[in-house]
């Protein structure tokens, strides 16, 4: 427990969370806070409660105690009317869903499932350390939308690489949770497939589901609802439903009136909604007129079996209570029915084609006559219907006549929501989460009518945008496809089969990238733009070639060959279309580079040439786009050509063309994928600050929040360098939460951060949490890329800390040359500076010309220049000059080498450097650590 320790209240609500196990999503979510605030909360908690990591910092973590709650209250909508009786239906469902992992609660509309279910998850919400969350699946027209619905309570995003069905079931693997699935009649077939898939894969989740028709999947167990009781032990809940009811309106009933009131709710057969909707009706009826109003329908609605009557029971409460209302009342209940979501009275005027003024005073009466839910929400005052009573409204829109008119309306409303939504800038993720389902819902019926396909397409590419800003990038590519699908121009199928791909790269999903360019270049062909084709094949050639660790299916030489050579027949004299066929062969010949060694001397510089050519073409034709990707291009061959400065040069230059580019999906694509590599080029040339930069950047884009692990990645290997352990350890966190998400895939991508983690620890001395690294790195990348490149040089600089030169000399063994293909780009300088100074410190008779050797290759390299010239003066026995590396490396960003030269130095100044190591958190430097006379000085 916490004790003398000064932490902020949102400190100990984080240090609480940490305690319960929770990630940095979970708890940025929780507290409607950033993961990066977060972050920063678990940083100073591991600084001021002095421990090494987050397993310990859990253990610091208070109690829960006996005057709050220990588990997280749930996350369920708060009815506006109190719940009555059920209590033997309640106790039973309870008992129910504590016993299986998926029940249903079926029964005919207007029974009162949802009120049932929502009060047993309640009563069983101290079962579940990860709380109870609800999803109404009324707005969900689309049962592909059914996991964006769930993600969406749970506060989970799409993780690129997976859809967003893999996302929420990978989050809620290890949840022990309850779920409550309301209203799945319309979308049963989607619900069932959902549940299957999460089902199996969480198994500490539970589900409660409620539906007209039992969901059929594995596990389920079904429980009737049964109307309310008419008579227990001279008790019934249906006439204490009518009582509460017409009380809350002003209207209590005196006992004598029991009977009648019993009278009623028996015709009604005890359902929930018509005895509801009839208790609502007192004020102006009494108990003689509804009496009256429900015998005409209820005249016609004898025979069949009782569950039938059931049906028609709510059937007939509707039908008296629609016709006591004044035709504009009726007329506004059935048009605003095509609303799925909470709307306003201006929207509700719109789609109705009234004035604000009179719509307002029509949705009152709605209200008042319990035809409408009344909602209070940042936007104003919000109107619903239950979905029974909205159905039965459609059913009415129908039957007038009306329902292409009114849902013709409803999507020119759509259509101008998505349009204001394009270019609004406050508020814009609330405003959007308001609409969303409507223009779902407006876009389902608009694609199949024929006569709105113009409308639908401009539905699904403005929803298609919106729906990629607010990072449901899934959706986003399938709304670009639908868009694809909808348009009558084959030039407009081409453009949103661009985009589509575009999204496909954010969502590193290389197999569907290839697809959708090869169907663009088709529907190109289609629109007689042979140009435009010869675009996209080449495109999708070169794609191949560089973002071949988003393939699954990886693209035969051959194949991409094929692409290449029919783009070029098909391009003719265009300036794009060239361009494009010049960046493929230049992909593939920087692939033919580093696929083998013994290639002949002049294949790098063509390699370099044919670079430099892609990035001339696509200059010239202005799209900036085309010219990072021809950096990108020029960048990599730089690298392999080992010209380090020239490649971060390249990057950088990247970055700026890059930095005016609007927000499209191409655009973050590339703007993503630059980050990364300025980044790395950063590394390379021991710009430390610049790095940081860089990858803070790309660990806060907005697209990484659920793939912390790739936003992390360089951000974790820049801080290891400079000895940035707090800023480590808290974003190991976050690496290693979002990797085990995302299913602990092995990327060779990933071995760097692993290793720099690792080594931190290992400086530490926390030997468990190195070991525990260690093995995630092997899991991560056992290449030779670890063995023989970045492995290497983490293992070295640890190795020197502990005293160990000579091992760390044997660890850099190999010659630069020999390991040519996993030490140039970022690691080739750090490799040569640190196996100089391990020649150094271990006595190697050949340390002086290694030390030699190695300032020529990084010189202009800030930290391995230091690391070469403390090297240096080791050699030499240079007190001063060993001392001016000091400066050096602070000045480089790069404080642990800085207080390891102290130690170096000896005498006062060890000690100095000994004492800051220490609080900074840095285990000892051995002895052996310190610089040894050989023949050679």
């Amino acid at each position: 427990m916490v004790t003398d320790v000064e932490i902020s209240p949102r400190e100990a609500e984080v240090l609480e969370l940490v305690g319960a196990h929770l990630s940095n999503a979970e708890i940025a979510a929780r507290l409607c806070i950033s993961v990066r605030t977060v972050e920063s909360h678990v940083s100073s908690l591991l600084r001021k409660l002095e421990v090494p990591d987050r397993r310990a910092l859990a253990q610091r973590a208070p109690e829960p105690t006996g005057a709050g709650p220990s588990h997280p209250a749930p996350v369920l909508p708060a009815p506006l009317t109190s719940f009555i009786g059920r209590m033997n239906e309640r106790a039973e469902l309870t008992e129910m869903i504590k016993a299986h992992r998926q029940v249903t609660a079926v029964g005919p509309g207007g029974v009162g499932k949802t009120r049932l279910a929502l009060a047993a998850a309640a009563e069983a919400a101290g079962e579940y350390s990860d709380g109870v969350w609800f999803v109404d699946l009324v707005p969900v027209t689309d049962p592909g939308m059914i996991a964006t619905a769930v993600a969406g309570a749970f506060g989970l995003g799409e993780q690129p690489g997976r859809d967003m069905t893999e996302s929420v079931v990978a989050a809620l693997a290890d949840r022990h949770a309850l779920l409550v699935l309301d209203n799945c009649e319309h979308v049963v077939d989607g619900v069932a497939l959902f549940l299957e898939r999460l089902l199996a894969t969480c198994p500490r989740l539970t589900v409660l589901a409620t539906s007209r028709a039992r969901l059929m999947v594995p596990f389920e167990r079904v429980y009737p609802v049964p109307p309310l009781s008419l008579t227990v032990d001279g008790e019934s809940d249906a006439v204490a439903l009518f009582m509460e009811r017409a009380a809350a309106v002003g209207w209590p009933l005196d006992p004598p009136l029991r009977d009648q009131i019993a009278a009623i709710c028996a015709r009604l057969d005890g359902m929930a909604l018509a005895i509801e909707l009839a208790a609502a009706r007192y004020p102006t009826l009494g108990l003689d007129g509804i009496t009256a109003a429900l015998s005409h329908p209820l005249r016609m609605l004898t025979g069949g079996s009782r569950a039938d009557e059931r049906h028609r029971s709510v059937r007939g409460a509707l039908d008296w209570s629609h016709a006591l209302l004044e035709p504009a009342d009726r007329a506004l209940l059935r048009r605003v029915s095509v609303f799925v979501a909470p709307f306003t009275v201006a929207a509700a005027a719109e789609v109705a084609g009234s004035e604000e003024g009179i719509v307002a005073e029509g949705l009152a009466r709605l209200a008042e006559q319990s035809l409408l839910v009344v909602t209070a929400s940042p936007g104003g005052t919000e109107y619903r219907a239950l979905e029974t009573i909205r159905q039965y409204a459609t059913e009415r829109l129908a039957e007038a006549g009306e329902l292409v008119d009114a849902r013709s309306r409803h999507l020119r409303w759509c259509l101008a929501k998505a349009a204001g939504l394009a270019v609004a800038r406050q508020d814009w993720r609330a405003r959007f989460d308001l609409v969303a389902d409507d223009l779902r819902a407006a876009l389902v019926w608009a694609a199949e009518q024929p006569e709105q396909r113009a409308d639908a397409y401009d539905l699904a590419r403005r929803l298609a945008e919106l729906t990629f800003t607010r990072n449901l990038i899934g959706e986003s590519q399938g709304r670009y496809e639908q868009a694809a699908a909808l348009a009558t121009d084959p030039a407009a199928t081409a453009s949103m089969l661009r985009q589509a791909a575009a999204v496909a790269g954010c969502r590193m999903n290389g197999d569907d990238m290839d697809r959708l360019h090869r169907a663009a270049a088709d529907a190109a062909r289609r629109s007689g733009d042979t140009a435009g084709a010869a675009r996209d094949l080449a495109t999708a050639a070169a794609n191949a070639y560089r973002f071949s660790g988003k393939f699954v299916r990886k693209l035969p030489q051959q194949e991409a060959i094929a692409l290449i050579t029919q783009a070029r027949e098909l391009a003719g004299d265009d300036p794009d279309a060239q361009a494009a066929v010049a960046l493929a062969e230049a992909g593939r010949a920087l692939t033919e580079i580093g696929a083998a060694q013994g290639l002949d001397d002049n294949a790098v510089p063509v390699t370099i040439e044919r670079a430099e050519r892609a990035v001339e073409l696509a200059h010239r034709t202005g799209d900036p786009l085309a010219e990072s990707a021809a950096l990108d291009t020029l960048t990599c061959a730089q690298s392999w050509a080992g010209d380090t400065f020239a490649a971060a040069d390249t990057a950088r230059r990247r970055i700026t063309l890059l930095s005016s580019t609007p927000d499209t999906p191409a655009g973050t694509h590339e703007l993503i994928e630059a980050l990364g590599e300025v980044t790395e080029a950063s590394l390379g040339t021991g710009d430390l600050p610049g790095a940081r930069r860089w990858a803070r950047r790309l660990a806060d884009h907005p697209l990484l929040a659920e793939v912390g692990h790739r936003a992390t990645g360089w951000l974790l290997v820049a801080d290891a360098f400079a000895g940035n352990l707090d800023e480590v350890r808290a974003g190991s966190v976050r690496f290693l939460d979002a990797w085990q998400r995302a299913g602990a895939p092995a990327r060779s991508i990933l071995g760097p951060p692993a290793a720099a983690v690792a080594t931190i620890h290992g400086l530490c001395d926390d030997q468990d949490a190195r070991r525990e690294w260690s093995a995630v790195l092997n899991q991560l990348d056992p290449s030779p890329g670890n063995t023989y490149g970045y492995g290497a040089i983490f293992d070295a600089m640890l190795l020197l800390h502990r005293g160990q030169a000579p091992q760390a000399l044997e660890r850099l063994a190999p010659e630069p040359g020999e390991v040519w293909q996993w030490v140039t780009w970022i690691w080739l300088h750090w490799y040569v500076a640190l196996r100089a100074e391990a020649a150094v410190l271990a006595g190697s008779p050949g340390a002086r010309d290694r030390v030699a050797e190695a300032r020529t290759v990084v010189a202009g390299n800030p930290v391995a220049t230091a690391i070469v010239e403390r090297a240096q003066a080791l050699l030499d026995n240079d007190q001063e000059r060993l001392l001016a590396t000091v400066d050096a490396f602070d000045t480089a960003g790069c404080r642990y080498q800085s207080l390891r030269t102290l130690v170096l130095a000896g005498g006062d100044h060890a000690g100095r450097g000994a004492a800051a190591l220490a609080d900074l958190g840095f285990a000892p430097m051995a002895p052996a650590a310190t610089p040894m006379m050989t023949s050679e000085r």
